[in-house]
């Protein structure tokens, strides 16, 4: 089980940056499967970004070349480095972690780009 806490959203103009942080209640150093999900008005859950087996990653398209996903295990955090923000990128997001096929999440964190 692992309890996942969410920081670092806000509001910010169409452009900023910012970075989110997903800190997790036990080591993540043997958890492969953490990422990023947001969810848009009216809109359904989507992956943003993640890390799988190995270390590799993977983006949504929409997000490629401006969103970068990374971990400091010795931190038990999880980063999500957002530049280049759009209007379209307003939503929650979430963090996830999965262990032993279980879903875990995090309460989520606002951000909001105004254009």
């Amino acid at each position: 089980q692992v309890q996942l806490v969410e920081s670092g959203g806000g509001l910010v103009q169409a452009g900023g940056s910012l970075r989110l942080s997903c800190a997790a209640s036990r080591s993540i150093a043997s958890i492969s499967g953490m990422g990023w999900y947001r969810q848009g008005p009216g809109k359904q859950r989507e992956l943003v970004a993640r890390f799988i087996s190995g270390g590799t990653t993977n983006y949504a398209d929409s997000v490629k070349g401006r969103f970068t996903i990374s971990r400091d295990n010795a931190k038990n955090t999880v980063y999500l480095q957002m530049n280049s923000l759009k209007p379209e990128d307003t939503a929650i997001y979430y963090c996830n972690a999965q262990v032993r096929l279980v879903n875990y999440w995090g309460q989520g964190t606002q951000v909001t780009v105004s254009s």
